[in-house]
């Protein structure tokens, strides 16, 4: 080999190096980019989910309290209903009591 062709081939060594070592340094920081883009998209994703689970959270508050709202309003007329009811067999018994006591 010639002087002329050991340079040649030293210096496609040297490109070839160089060019591996900017290869190796796009790869890197692609996937230091990839790595930011996906751990920006959880991030999205786990704002998202958190948004979406209150707004449930909400929704679900709101009809637990209707539903309670409405269990006390029943109990309330119930109770009403009872109440109207032994008043008006208050007066029965009374009478049942006086008749009892004045019969004996």
């Amino acid at each position: 080999m010639t002087m002329e062709a050991i340079q040649k081939v030293t210096e496609l060594e040297n490109k070839g190096r160089e060019n591996k070592a900017e290869v190796e340094n796009r790869i890197r920081q692609a996937i230091a980019e990839s790595e930011r883009q996906g751990a920006a998209r959880l991030e999205e994703a786990r704002l998202e989910i958190n948004k979406k689970y209150k707004n449930l959270r909400r929704q679900s508050e709101a009809r637990a309290e209707m539903a309670a709202g409405r269990i006390a309003q029943k109990a309330e007329n119930d109770s009403d209903l009872l109440r109207a009811e032994a008043k008006s067999r208050l007066d029965e018994a009374a009478d049942y009591i006086v008749g009892r006591v004045v019969k004996s």
